[in-house]
């Protein structure tokens, strides 16, 4: 199977050394507009780099396509590939509106391509083990859930653009969104508060499952201290619990490829592609988590609770 990249960026150079571990799929491209980027990528990976997508797909004919650009740039590259006839793999958020993922899921259906959205937290191994334990009733009836994520603040501008998904519910906290939906089932209602700032950006929600469970989530662009991402589920029975200070992930730095979340998470869209099978994630699971992040959003506007 033949992968392209488009965006070399963080998460394009992450997708480009993941295809480069597999024995079953070739990285034959990488292409991005800041062509010095490309050309840095391509020689590490030992592959084409290109500053044209359309010169890329013409000449090389990929069979799945990784798109790790900005949010607001998805639709436009997942539509073009799939015009092309190639798979898609999108980064998350799906879409900075429902109506971009709506349009974008509808014409990869229409053109018979496969369109898959990066939820990397399904494939992380603890996060997996306490959906695991919670799913079988190690811990009772789910009554709570708390997480918190901080990072650094982000370099690139265009997270400072809201109207381009880039803000810190639709790309830090929609991790912890997408999870706990996962875990444990359809959120009813979702109350944030938000605070931004030159140098952070923080938002704090609430969010009411249909199950009867509750759910406070942070998150946390520019907070002091490195990495930090904490979880826990609490149940009538007991409780399960991620901290990372005290499990740390380092992708760049694994001992075995096999290992890393995104290589697995790669190698189940690439093996759903090869089997004709359901993924990990869904495009229905990715349209949710905007549904739910916009409605946090709204939430924070209005200073009042959303009904989903």
């Amino acid at each position: 199977m033949k992968a392209v990249v488009v965006g070399c960026g963080v998460m394009g150079r992450t997708h480009a050394m993941c295809y480069q571990k597999m024995t079953d799929v070739e990285l034959v491209g990488v292409c991005d507009s800041n062509f010095p980027l490309a050309e840095e990528l391509a020689n590490s990976t030992g592959t084409q780099a290109f500053e044209s997508f359309d010169e890329m797909m013409t000449k090389i004919k990929p069979d799945v396509v990784s798109v790790t650009l900005p949010t607001y740039l998805h639709k436009t590259f997942v539509v073009k590939a799939a015009d092309y006839g190639s798979h898609l793999i999108c980064e998350k958020p799906i879409a900075h509106t429902l109506q971009d993922a709506r349009e974008m899921i509808e014409h990869c259906e229409k053109k018979g391509v496969r369109l898959f959205v990066g939820h990397v937290l399904r494939y992380f191994p603890a996060y997996a083990e306490m959906k695991e334990k919670i799913k079988g009733d190690m811990i009772g009836i789910v009554e709570k859930a708390n997480t918190r994520r901080a990072v650094a603040f982000p370099e690139s501008s265009w997270y400072r653009d809201s109207d381009k998904g880039g803000n810190v519910i639709f790309d830090l906290m929609i991790h912890d969104i997408d999870y706990l939906r996962w875990v444990l089932g359809e959120v009813k209602t979702i109350q944030c508060i938000m605070r931004r700032t030159e140098k952070l950006e923080y938002a704090t929600s609430t969010l009411r499952f249909e199950n009867g469970a509750t759910a406070n989530l942070e998150a946390y662009w520019g907070a002091p201290g490195s990495y930090l991402n904490v979880a826990e589920v609490i149940g009538s029975q007991g409780k399960v619990r991620f901290d990372s200070t005290d499990s740390p992930v380092d992708e760049d730095h694994v001992e075995s490829y096999t290992d890393n979340p995104y290589y697995c998470e790669l190698k189940n869209f690439v093996d759903c592609i090869r089997d004709d099978s359901e993924a990990l994630v869904t495009t229905s699971d990715a349209y949710k988590a905007i549904e739910i992040a916009l409605a946090g959003m709204e939430s924070a506007r209005a200073g009042k609770a959303v009904i989903l």
